[in-house]
């Protein structure tokens, strides 16, 4: 048996330090939105010169002022992804395809232009908001009705933690928040509750099953009957993810890495904050058996 309630106390000053440093760079650094939040527009190319590359294409565009401007390779490398800020000029995909050919030659097929404007992009990251705040606050209704409220408690903070470390980890590396990145976090929330559900209902079984251990003990019981379960879905979902995000192209980087990050935060939070905060608030036998009377 892994001795997991060894490390509570550690883990929970490391776990408080992740909370606080993301919240900070959240505060100070901000997140880099993409297209979808900011506004703007999102150029796909092909280039049939494979000398042409993301260096010299990026100096091509910056002399036209557009603004800030990404520019890197999608899929392989004659395939360029391009996005710049919002532009007033409404032929601006002409000119650049016009300077381009100039520059170039007419060696670039322009395969997808996408427009997004302010007014949409902040009715996104809205919704954004409201979608991740909805399924956090439909998760805590469910737990307070599920268990006692001393696990609800312990669930939310495990969530919030998972929710704020990977955003915090997206502002420390500086990586595109999408629409891609907030369907990960929802994910990434379902998939934590599950993971913490799971190792709640043996806590609270052997809670009615054992009168004489103590909770700081049980937890880690728990923990280790239901390990495999954990590590079986834990792993076999990380190489499915890790796949994604090393063969499934550019697009897929982003949601994939939210989702690894999440994964890993989701596990850990289960055995280490969830848990932790049964023993911080020294659940016992009657906790369990008094709510079964009330119902």
């Amino acid at each position: 048996m892994i001795a997991f309630n060894k490390y509570y106390n550690q883990f929970n000053i490391f776990s408080i330090s992740l909370v606080v440093i993301s919240l900070f760079l959240l505060t100070f650094k901000g997140l880099n939105f993409g297209i979808d939040f900011k506004g703007g527009t999102l150029i796909e190319l092909r280039s049939t010169d494979s000398i042409i590359n993301v260096s010299s294409l990026r100096d091509n565009l910056n002399s036209m002022n557009l603004g800030d401007v990404s520019v890197k390779n999608f899929g392989n490398e004659t395939d360029f992804l391009i996005k710049f800020e919002i532009n007033n000029n409404k032929n601006i995909i002409g000119e650049i395809k016009a300077n381009l050919d100039k520059s170039f030659g007419n060696t670039f097929d322009f395969r997808r232009v996408e427009n997004v404007g302010p007014k949409v992009s902040a009715e996104l990251l809205k919704s954004g908001v409201i979608a991740i705040a909805v399924a956090l606050t439909l998760m805590l209704i469910y737990i307070w009705i599920r268990f006692e409220w001393q696990f609800s408690l312990g669930a939310i903070l495990a969530l919030f933690h998972d929710v704020l470390v990977t955003l915090g980890l997206f502002s420390l590396l500086g990586l595109e928040i999408n629409l891609s990145i907030i369907a990960a976090v929802l994910t990434i929330v379902g998939y934590s509750m599950n993971d913490t559900v799971v190792i709640f209902d043996r806590v609270r079984e052997n809670l009615r099953k054992y009168s004489d251990i103590k909770i700081y003990d049980l937890t880690n019981i728990s923990i280790n009957e239901t390990l495999s379960r954990t590590l079986i879905t834990s792993i076999t979902t990380l190489l499915a993810l890790l796949s994604i995000f090393f063969f499934g192209g550019e697009i897929l980087k982003g949601f994939s890495l939210a989702m690894i990050f999440g994964i890993i935060f989701g596990t850990y939070s289960s055995i280490y904050i969830a848990n932790t905060v049964l023993v911080r608030l020294r659940v016992s036998q009657k906790t369990v058996l008094r709510d079964d009377e009330s119902n």
